[in-house]
């Protein structure tokens, strides 16, 4: 069970006096230990992609999001909690290891997450059995690091009982149930779960974010775990294929959209992330955290994985003539057109304004999924590669120095 709303106002408690329990102030970088820990989450990922898949609906991709969010509050919660302390000290480094066996099994179990296979356990309630698991953990790692901060303590154990523990009732009662049902009732306890947690977040909510170094860091390197999936797509797609022209090519396109995603992220406004945090302490700061990063960042990597889905999809009929399909083409379009009006909306929420020309590069993106649909997929991956592009070069024009500012940013 989980926090992952918190912030640092000066004068808070501090962290408990024990040694055992580990460092009061986290290192303000990212330790070897949290990189670790996050490759449970890229396998996660990949299963989650393979999820979208195997099912090849719209229903489907609504599961695997389903998944996805599941998968997100887990991280979001243990980010806030090595904020907190020190990951690699006390009793994380012994917690932690515990928690990535239970995320490994969530990850196992995602393949079967709404249609149990015949044999072995019943898949569904093994994943939901792990990912409870998982939050119990983090939730009594989180009021032992606590100490004597008696509001943050009260906070964690509100949030179990108001949030967590009726999501996971209804995330049990789905698995039992199965069938159509399954995915509205994970899907409503998922959401009850998301909107509880922000709203105890109001006005701070008692949380603590020590490090904002940290803090934009982690979740830098969470976006660069999902661009992975992407690169890993391309790969995917053509891997028992005899490599020829048609694949170099296709390739060549898949990964200049890779870096693309990377730039319109790192490039524009990653770096600014940090900058935006200077001044701001206790409440704002918690806002801040939250708001930006701990809702924002879903929508981001959705988006890539959606993405990389559809860089799989035409990588593996990159020789096809044929219209690339609405399938492929929607999580494609769809995909790109997330991740762009996502990181304008963060780039708001960093006080830069809104990226207009982002934005509107989005709606161009998904106004094309018709046009994606009916050309062959060699040509779908040029035309959204082209898209983005185009979209970024317009924002160089908007602002010819490329520069990452932190002041707010005018007519972008």
């Amino acid at each position: 069970m989980q926090n992952i709303s918190g912030g640092a106002p000066e004068g808070a408690p501090s962290a408990a006096p024990r040694k055992w329990l580990g460092a009061p102030t986290p290192s303000s970088r990212v330790t070897t230990f949290e990189l670790f820990f996050d490759l449970v989450y890229v396998f996660a990922f990949t299963q989650v992609s393979r999820l979208m898949a195997e099912t090849h609906s719209a229903l489907g991709v609504l599961q695997a999001l389903v998944v996805l969010g599941l998968l997100w509050l887990t991280w979001c919660a243990y980010a806030w909690l090595s904020n907190h302390t020190a990951a690699d000290h006390g009793v994380l480094r012994v917690g932690l290891p515990v928690a990535m066996v239970g995320m490994f099994i969530v990850a196992l179990a995602i393949p079967e997450a709404y249609a149990d296979l015949p044999g072995g356990w019943h898949g569904p309630l093994v994943l939901v059995v792990a990912y409870t698991v998982v939050r119990i953990i983090h939730a009594s790692l989180y009021v032992m690091v606590a100490g004597d901060d008696h509001e943050l303590r009260r906070r964690v154990v509100v949030t179990q009982l108001v949030s967590t523990a009726p999501a996971v009732v209804g995330l049990v009662f789905g698995a039992l149930l199965e069938g159509p049902a399954q995915t509205w009732i994970w899907l409503a306890a998922l959401l009850w779960d998301l909107a509880f947690i922000y709203a105890g977040a109001r006005g701070g909510g008692g949380w603590r974010l020590r490090s904002a170094e940290h803090w934009v860091e982690r979740h830098g390197l969470v976006v660069i775990l999902a661009l992975g999936e992407s690169i890993v797509a391309i790969g995917v797609g053509v891997a028992r294929e005899p490599i020829d022209g048609a694949i170099v090519l296709g390739s060549v396109l898949s990964v200049t959209i890779s870096v693309l995603l990377w730039q319109a992220y790192f490039a524009r406004v990653g770096s600014a992330a940090e900058p935006a945090f200077e001044g701001l302490s206790g409440p704002a700061r918690v806002t801040l955290a939250r708001d930006a990063f701990t809702y924002g960042h879903l929508p981001v990597v959705a988006g890539i994985i959606l993405a990389a889905l559809g860089v799989e999809a035409a990588m593996a009929h990159i020789h096809d003539v044929e219209g690339y399909g609405w399938f492929g083409a929607s999580v494609l379009g769809s995909g790109l057109a997330i991740y762009l009006a996502s990181t304008a909306l963060f780039a708001r929420l960093l006080g830069l304004g809104w990226f207009r020309w982002r934005l509107a590069g989005a709606l161009a993106v998904a106004a094309s999924i018709p046009l994606l649909a009916v050309v062959p997929p060699m040509t779908a991956l040029a035309v959204v590669a082209v898209l983005l592009a185009a979209t970024l070069v317009a924002e160089a024009v908007a602002s010819p120095s490329w520069r990452t500012v932190a002041e707010p940013a005018q007519g972008r």
